[in-house]
């Protein structure tokens, strides 16, 4: 049924505010661009005015903090069904954005408005972390209008109640009381859930492409335990204490690059992985042409652990992988800036463009994320 929204002024006795027309639709869009919150959730927009592979534009593109794409479609006045039509056909251009298009939209947009021009920072700057390896694996559709006729409110609520087709109506009202502007909102529908893609190949496009070489290492640098600079000085990445902390380390292939990094501080070394894994006790490391056991070498760290935590958390040993370094620095040097990639897990592919660049750029490291996607 039709939404009619009222506002009072309430200082003496009520006085209804005047409802007006808004002045242009471009004003509606310039402040929700400003203040994205005004649609009722965190979003970052990503594209303004956006151009289409149909020759369709698309009035504001945005992403929430796990990565869902929302359409947005304004309209000033009293809007007929053919938005309907016309936010459907841009959801089914929207579903097929690659990571790498949606990363691209973004960047044409931060530049016309000299914002940080990589996505991963604007992400972590919006939402405090780095986005998801798979964008857009859902998205939703929503129509901004003051009004809608009878008809498009039946075709909205049939798709969305009846179908999960996730497309809504939020409806505003703009007011003006002594030279003051108010913008008021509802939505049509609560809680329409987002649509997820589909997993098949075209959904697995979406996630950030990996170049087959490039790996993320955690080296928790703690004090009474492992040491960077026992990693600096003698080529290597280590893990353990449990069978969780040394699995993912254990996987790293002969060959494969590291991007190395100390929890809360940053990223510390780039190399290349010149050996398999081996538990500390046995682990040999080429120095200067000689190879010799680790444990032989003046440590600063330590790299035994108490068999007691064998039993609850599997192989509590050390696991020591050789590294090659390209580049790397002493801890007070380390690299960190906001939109940085990290993980939880002692390795795993590292996907982070954002990350892979701007890392390889500050340790002088040349051709770094040209390989190949695989």
């Amino acid at each position: 049924m039709p939404l009619e929204f009222g506002l009072w002024r309430v200082d003496d006795k009520p006085v209804r505010v005047a409802t007006r027309p808004m002045p242009l639709e471009s004003r509606l869009e310039a402040l929700i661009e400003a203040d994205p919150g005004i649609l009722g959730q965190p979003l970052l927009l990503i594209g303004r005015q956006v151009l289409t592979e149909h020759g369709k534009v698309v009035d504001l593109l945005g992403i929430d903090a796990e990565g869902g794409l929302h359409v947005l479609e304004l309209k000033r006045d009293r809007t007929s069904r053919e938005v309907v039509a016309q936010i459907l056909d841009y959801g089914s251009w929207a579903q097929g954005l690659t990571n790498d298009q949606i990363r691209d939209i973004y960047t044409s947009y931060a530049r016309s408005k000299g914002l940080a021009e990589q996505l991963d920072e604007a992400f972590a700057i919006r939402f405090g972390g780095t986005p998801p390896e798979t964008l857009n694996s859902t998205h939703a559709l929503t129509i901004v209008a003051s009004e809608i006729d009878a008809a498009t409110e039946r075709i909205v609520t049939y798709l969305a109640s009846g179908f999960q087709v996730p497309v809504n109506v939020l409806f505003f009202r703009y007011f003006e009381d002594e030279g003051r502007s108010y913008l008021a909102r509802t939505w049509l529908i609560d809680d329409v859930e987002p649509v997820a893609e589909s997993t098949g190949a075209k959904g697995r496009g979406k996630q950030e492409p990996w170049n087959g070489i490039d790996w993320f290492v955690s080296f928790g640098d703690e004090p009474g335990g492992r040491n960077w600079g026992d990693a600096l000085t003698y080529g290597f990445v280590s893990a353990g204490g449990g069978e969780w902390f040394s699995r993912t380390l254990r996987t790293l292939p002969l060959g494969g690059r590291v991007f190395t990094h100390i929890p809360k501080v940053g990223y510390v070394g780039v190399g290349t992985i010149n050996g398999e894994a081996q538990p500390f006790e046995d682990a040999v490391l080429s120095i200067d042409g000689e190879s010799r056991r680790l444990a032989d070498f003046p440590l600063q760290g330590t790299y035994r652990h108490s068999e007691e935590t064998s039993t609850d958390q599997g192989d509590p040993r050390e696991w020591i992988v050789p590294v090659t370094w390209e580049r790397a620095v002493p801890r007070e040097k380390a690299l960190w800036r906001t939109g940085f990639f990290a993980n939880q897990n002692s390795a795993c592919k590292l996907r982070a463009r954002f990350t892979i660049d701007e890392v390889s750029r500050h340790f002088g490291i040349a051709d770094a994320g040209q390989e190949a996607a695989l």
